[in-house]
Parts: structure tokens; C-alpha cells; sequence
């Protein structure tokens, strides 16, 4: 199977677009961070409050990241896109796992819908369409169909 893999991500949501086989699958994984931040809580005698939430912090991150690459590991080509830095964290698991070859790129991109998300990586992945018949050959046609002379009339 030659499974393709393109993500957008932040630290909060991952949406997963895999296409195998011509048939394209969709997957978001949260992270709960706002909740895991805002309710963490320091126990007195583990060190300072903020070092002890930076690890907490961190840790879950981690988790999070290694909850991503569970869904990805399989992907023989992965785009990874979204705002901030979480891309390059993720990139940076993902060469600790030795899958950094399967990485074919890292782009910067905004908040997206989850359909603008799967066209970014259709258009990265594209797939046969169901009614093309020609088994991926390329034909004399854009389309893909027989070309016939325009009719007068």
C-alpha cells in the first residue's frame, strides 16, 4: 500500500488526511491543552511551580505528538502544514523516530477548514478519479476522455 499522509496542526487539533488506494480517509486528534494547562495542579515539595508545569506541560505535548505519529507511521509520503511551531515539534518526533524521509514538506499555513485541508492535500496527493477509466494512463485529453471534433449545426 502506498499511503499518503498531509496534516494541518497546532497544539490544540491535528486533522489527518490519508489517501490510500485512491480512497481518502479524514482523522482529528486533540490534544486538550487548554484544559491540561489551565487545570494542572502543583503539589507542594515537587520543585517550583513553574518548572514542575513546564514538564507537565511538555509531557502532554509529547503525547499528543506520539499520538499523531501512531496514525502516520504507516505513510510512506507526509506533508505536514499549519500555524505556529507545532509543525516543527512534530517534525522533530518524527526524525527522533527515524521517519524524517517520508517528510516531503513543512509549509506554513493559517487556520483552515477541514475541507480546505483535505483540498491542500488532495492537490499535494492527487488521486484517480473513480470514473477514469483509463487505469492512470494519461490520454490525449485533459479530461482524461476521447476527444471528438465539434459538431456544426
Amino acid at each position: 500500500m502506498n499511503k499518503k499522509v498531509g496534516l494541518w496542526l497546532d497544539r490544540n487539533k491535528a486533522v489527518i488526511v490519508s489517501i490510500a488506494n485512491n480512497i481518502e480517509a479524514r482523522r482529528i486528534i486533540t490534544s486538550d491543552m487548554e484544559h491540561y494547562v489551565l487545570y494542572s495542579t502543583v503539589v507542594p515539595g515537587d520543585g517550583s511551580p513553574e518548572n514542575l508545569r513546564d514538564r507537565r506541560f511538555w509531557n502532554h505535548l509529547g503525547e499528543y505528538y506520539d499520538k499523531i505519529i501512531a496514525h502516520i507511521r504507516d505513510a510512506a509520503e507526509i506533508q505536514i502544514f499549519g500555524p505556529e511551531g507545532a509543525k516543527y515539534e512534530l517534525q522533530k518526533h518524527l526524525e527522533n523516530e527515524g521517519l524524517a524521509g517520508r517528510i516531503v514538506s513543512v509549509e506554513e499555513a493559517e487556520k483552515l477548514t477541514d475541507h480546505q485541508i483535505a483540498t491542500k492535500v488532495q492537490n499535494r496527493f492527487p488521486t484517480r478519479s473513480r470514473f477514469d477509466l483509463s487505469g492512470g494512463k494519461n490520454t490525449s485529453s485533459a479530461t482524461g476522455g476521447e476527444q471528438y471534433p465539434p459538431v456544426d449545426g
